[in-house]
Order: C-alpha cells, then structure tokens, then sequence
C-alpha cells in the first residue's frame, strides 16, 4: 500500500520544489504573502466596472458591487487551485496565481455599460475561445519563440511599472504624492529589504509579508487605514454569506464577442509570458509544452465560468506573484495552495476580504515595487538566453519600441478604427506582441543576411 504523506514529513526546505509538504505553520504565511501582493489589483477592475455598469436599465448599487468582490476572490482562489493542481488538462501544475484581469478593462466597461449582460455573454464565448487555444497549444505553440516569449515578459513588467509607482505615492487619506504616503511606501520598502539581508534562512523569504505587516502598522498612525469601511461591507454581507451565483442572463451579440476574443488573445500572450517567466525565474528551467496548454485553459474556461457563473470580469496570471516567485523562489504548490484557500474563504467569510482591503496603496507600493522590477529583470536574463544575435536584436528592438511606444502617445489611434485603440492603446503587451510576431515570421533566419 502506497504511504500518504504525513505532517511529520513535511520540511521547510520543500518551500523551493514544486512538490513536497511544508509545515502547515510555515505554509500559511508563504500563501498569505501572495494574496497580500495581488489582492488590491484583484477586486479594482471589478470596482471601475461596476462603477459604469447597468443592468436591465439600473445601474449597480453597494451591495450588489459588494456582492461581485465577494466572488471575484472565490473565482481567483479556484482558478489558482486549478493551476497548481489540474484537472485533466485543464491546469498547469505551476504555482501560477490567478486573478481578475486589467487587460479586459476597456473591453469590458464598454459593454458593461451598455448591459451587464452583454459583457457576460461575450465573456463566456471568449473564454472558450481562449480554452480552445489552450487544448490546441501544441500545433501553435512553436510560432512563439525564446526571443518573443523574452520580449512579452519585458513588456509585462514594463507594463506594470506606473501600477507599483501609483500604488507608492498613493492611499486613500492623502493626495497622490503627498509626504504621508511617500513615508508609509518607503518605511515598507526599507523594512522589506532589512528583513531580506538581515534574516537567515528560509524566513527570509517572507521579507515582502513581514514588510507589509511594518508599513500596515505605520499606516494605521496616519490615519490611512479605514475600518469603518470594512465595518460596512460586514453589515452589509453579514459574517458569512453565501455567493450570489447566475446573477446575470448573458447577451450574445457578435461585436462584443469579436472584441472579447481578440482581447482573449492578448491575455493568451500574457499567460505564456507569466508561466514561462514563473518557469525560468523560480524553478531555473523552460516551460514544457503541456504546461502551457494547461495554463491558457485555465486562463480561459476559468474566465468562462467568472463571467458566465459568477457574474466578474475575465480571470488571468498575475504578474506580481510571478514577480514575487522570482525574487523569493518559493515555488512549492502546497504553500501557495493556502493563498487559494484564503481567498476562497474570503468570498465565503467577508471579514476576511473586508480587511484585506483595508491595506493602504501606499503600503502595497512599496513591497510591489521590488516585484514588478523582478519581471522584467527576468525577461532582459530570457533575452540573454535567447541569444541576442543581429536577428534577435532587431525583433526585441523594434517591438519594444513600437508595442511600448504607442501606448505613451495619446491620440495615436484616433484616425482609425476603434478596434485598434481599444487593443493596442492601453496595452503594450499586445503591441510587443503583434509587431514582433510579424517581424519573427517575416525576417530571414539565415544568419548570412545580418553580416556587416
């Protein structure tokens, strides 16, 4: 008979494999630090939605914008689950954390606020649609390259540097920038790193979690921290509440579905960025193609189920975890599965959730910006590894450029159609993406032709 593993198995040193048990007193935290790192960036776009939204002709009132923060963290927390332990095929086996999506953002308010449900019914059919690539991965998974996957991470990480400044001068007490906020982000940061070279040992590792917990506690002499607002979301859901489930009748109209799709594709991109760089950054190694099918089905049946059963926006990898992962190099499954159940719990147990959100911007800022500059750390070392000859140079040159450019120019867009905005304009993943795919299949391999 095959032995389980017991508590007596378990090792701290497990926290660097994939695999194997660790002290459930030593796991928790090590979960916890990922919710920590991404939980802000989970429930926001859903807030901006809900902020446009309507629904039969009503726009969306507290409670019912309550309600859908309330399954937002249910659905990360199982597509999480999904990820580090799959379900035949769907799942890559990879402490990969998924959350709500800003990539849908604009896509997503445009629909929302015509009806609610035609942004459900779009979501359903471009989750399909990207858990169909997901399922087809291995007959165009080649077409991305070392050099394009590099240049994709690069702009994830790119893309996301004005998220972890903002979060730095910000909260809710003080104005953007002000002395307050600027003090609170960097006492946190100070403390991350003197936790980091100071500890010995696997504790070490939690320095963004001990971090957060130092610059929490200052905020709270600042006046930054708001407890009357999680008195109300607990009134308002009680204790524990039961999540509020096909909420929403889905609309099917075709332009939507086109935009979602497309959008679907760019998320795709992201997905394999994330996983690849989680890969390479934590566990030292490429990414198989089975993983990375089973990654873009969660990526995108996950997404179906968000919007279609719990009424959210699409689910997707969060580059901050993958950031974290490279800077601590805790991989292990099992301890990142207690991040999964801890957001779960929170849809369940609203206090839970309520308190989380009492964490002040400028707080998360300062841990995050550590992480956010870890991915495209990570991308620059896949460059490296790629190998930067004249052809690589070019592709990474030209797409960085262009995909990151455009999204500085404001205007760029408006004498064509929408389409192109509503894709490429706030998005410099998707133009990295598409100018160095046409450069990849377009450019000559033959290393004869780039001889000075």
């Amino acid at each position: 008979m095959k032995n389980h593993p017991t508590q007596q198995d378990a090792r701290v040193e497990n926290i660097y494999r994939l695999d194997g048990r660790v002290p459930i007193g030593k796991a928790i935290p090590f979960g916890l630090q990922h919710v920590l790192a991404m939980f802000v960036a989970n429930v926001t776009p859903l807030i901006i939605i809900a902020s446009v939204a309507v629904y039969n002709g009503q726009p969306f009132s507290g409670i019912e914008t309550a309600r859908l923060l309330q399954n937002c963290m249910i659905i990360a927390g199982i597509g999480t689950m999904l990820q580090l332990y799959p379900i035949w095929r769907i799942g890559s086996g990879l402490p990969v954390v998924m959350g709500v999506s800003f990539t849908f953002l604009a896509a997503a308010m445009a629909t929302a606020s015509q009806d609610y449900g035609i942004m459900v019914g779009a979501i359903i059919v471009g989750g399909c649609f990207e858990g169909i690539l997901g399922l087809t991965a291995q007959y165009w998974r080649k077409i991305i390259t070392p050099i394009l996957s590099a240049c994709v991470v690069v702009a994830i990480g790119l893309s996301i540097l004005s998220v972890g400044v903002s979060s730095f001068g910000s909260s809710s007490a003080y104005p953007l920038g002000s002395w307050q906020n600027l003090l609170v982000a960097i006492i946190t940061l100070a403390a991350a790193l003197i936790f980091h070279t100071t500890i010995k040992g696997v504790a070490k590792q939690l320095y963004v979690l001990m971090g957060m917990i130092v610059g929490y506690i200052v905020s709270i002499f600042f006046g930054m921290v708001d407890f009357g607002a999680m008195a109300s979301t607990i009134k308002e859901l009680g204790v524990v509440a039961v999540p509020q489930l096909f909420a929403f009748k889905p609309q099917f109209q075709i332009g939507p579905i086109l935009s979602f799709c497309l959008v679907f594709i760019v998320s795709a991109v992201e997905t394999i960025g994330d996983t690849t760089a989680t890969c390479t950054g934590g566990l030292g190694r490429d990414i198989t193609p089975k993983e990375v099918s089973g990654s873009l089905c969660v990526d995108g049946f996950a997404s179906a189920i968000s919007g279609g059963v719990f009424g959210c926006s699409p689910i997707t990898s969060f580059s901050q975890n993958v950031g974290l992962i490279s800077m601590t190099h805790v991989v292990n499954r099992y301890c990142i599965m207690f991040g999964a159940l801890a957001m779960i719990l929170g849809g369940l147990f609203p206090p839970i959730g309520a308190f989380f959100t009492t964490l002040p911007d400028c707080v998360l800022g300062g841990c995050t910006v550590i992480m956010f500059g870890a991915i495209m750390m990570s991308g620059i070392k896949m460059m490296h590894e790629a190998g930067m000859n004249n052809r690589n140079t070019l592709i990474a040159a030209t797409s960085i450029c262009l995909g990151v450019g455009v999204t500085q120019v404001d205007g760029f867009f408006n004498n064509l159609p929408s389409v192109f905005g509503d894709i490429f304009a706030g998005n410099m993943v998707a133009g990295v993406f598409v100018v160095g795919m046409i450069l990849e299949l377009c450019l000559p391999k033959d290393p004869k032709r780039y001889e000075v």
